[in-house]
Order: C-alpha cells, then structure tokens, then sequence
C-alpha cells in the first residue's frame, strides 16, 4: 500500500509539473502573441499618419496647422464619412466577427484574425499621430507598459478570485462605450475626461481579470489534450489583454498627452 502510494504520489507530481511547463509555455505565447499584434498596430498608425500628412501644400485642401496639411488619403480618412468605418470596424469585429472564427475557424485562422484585426485598429488609432506629440506618445506608452505589466502579475499570481468583479466590469465597459458614443455628438470636454478617468480603472481591472482567466482556463482543460483548442484559447486570451492594453493607452493618453 505504502508502494502504492508513493507510486500515486508521484504520478500526481509529475503530472502537476508537466501543466505548469504548459501553462508557462501557453502564458509565453499569449503574451508574444499580443505583443507581435502591438507592433503591428503601432507600425500601422505610424505609417498611415505618415502617408495622410504632408509638408507640401500644393494640391492640399485642409490645413492641420501651420506648415502641416492632410494628403488625399488624409482626407479620405479623417474627412469623409469612411473615418465612422474605420472607428466602428473593430468594434464590429469584436462583436460579430470573432466569435464566429473562435468558434468554426482554425488555430491558424483565429490567429490570422487577430493579426488583421491588430492592423485595422492600427488604422483606427493613427490619428493620434496627428494631434499629440511623438514624445508624449512614447511616454504614455511605456507608463501603460509598466502599469499593465503589474496588474497582469498581480492577476497571475493573486490567489484572490476575481472572476466575481468580471460581470461588473463588462457591465462597465457597455456603460463607458454608450457614454462615448453620446460625447461623440455633445462633444463635452468635462464629460471625456470623467470617461477617460472611469476606463483607466475599468480595463486596469479587467487586465487582472483576464489574466487570471487565462491561467485557470488553461489549468481546467489542460487534461483534456485539445491542442487546437488550447491553441485558440492563447490567441482569444492574447486579444483580450491587447484590448485592455491599449483602451488604458488611449484613456491615458487624454490626460497625459500633449497636442500638436
């Protein structure tokens, strides 16, 4: 019996130190797909922002500011009815897209999905090159970094369970959009800030929330040898802490960002 026991003993170490490599394994490869997806957006904004401004005022017709002028394509973006698709096409995605393709597509279509879907809110942002300066986007960056980076180890290794603050705050996140939308029309200064305010504390929570998620999605189902599934899961998990990254970025850029 004492046999026995060191046997089962055993096995269930072995077993325990074999889902901790894959859980590391698995947090590594959400972690490097989200970051693969922030360079691609960052790299998407900087270019179209550079392809939609110019210095040469012949043939511009919309002066940003002295010295600077939108190109044809920067009309097209920021000045026609295309900048509501291009603002609303990754919301639409999220919501009608990629449940779809988590669902019917494979490992490597989801992932494909994610990298499209990384490159369109590139587009989307890239306007934040033409109001704010280069150094004061920078500088919000790497503080999100460092502020994300905490709230994920914090969700990571927390033994609290926070799966019971996620509902509140999806709730939170439906209440900021629907306020975002109205300011879009009242165009209140006041009113943006209180927003920018309240989505800094939401998504700062829901990186907590997410990462936890991860991790104990993956430990549940870990036995279970569904690689394909495990695989979506790490790209489904590396889009939710993209779009809490970068909801914190853009939140905390409208109070620490410097206009052009």
């Amino acid at each position: 019996m004492a046999e026995y026991n060191t046997i089962r003993t055993t096995a269930a170490g072995a077993r325990a130190a074999e889902i901790d490599a894959g859980l590391r394994a698995h947090m590594n490869k959400v972690y490097g797909t989200m970051s693969i997806g922030m360079v691609i957006t960052a790299l998407a904004a900087w270019a179209i922002a550079g392809l939609a401004v110019t210095t040469d005022p012949a043939g511009a017709t919309y002066a940003l500011r002295e010295g600077q002028y939108l190109t044809g394509l920067g009309e097209l973006l920021y000045n026609t009815p295309l900048r509501w698709v291009i603002m609303f096409a990754p919301l639409a995605f999220l919501f009608f897209g990629w449940g779809a393709l988590m669902s019917r597509g494979s490992a490597a279509a989801v992932q494909l999905g994610f990298f499209i879907f990384a490159a369109v809110m590139g587009v989307s942002m890239s306007s934040i090159f033409l109001v704010f300066t280069s150094f004061s986007i920078v500088q919000t960056f790497l503080v999100t970094a460092i502020a994300f980076a905490g709230l994920s180890l914090y969700g990571y290794t927390t033994k609290k369970d926070l799966s019971g603050m996620g509902t509140f705050l999806m709730m939170g996140v439906i209440g900021l959009l629907v306020a975002m939308i109205i300011n879009l029309f009242l165009q209140s200064g006041i009113m943006m800030m209180a927003i920018s305010a309240i989505g800094v504390l939401i998504f700062a929570g829901l990186t907590a929330f997410y990462t936890q998620d991860i991790k104990t999605t993956y430990v549940a189902h870990a036995a279970h040898g569904d690689q394909e599934w495990l695989d979506k899961a790490a790209f489904d998990g590396a889009l939710s802490l993209y779009i809490s990254f970068l909801n914190m970025f853009q939140f905390l850029l409208m109070f620490m960002g410097q206009q052009e």
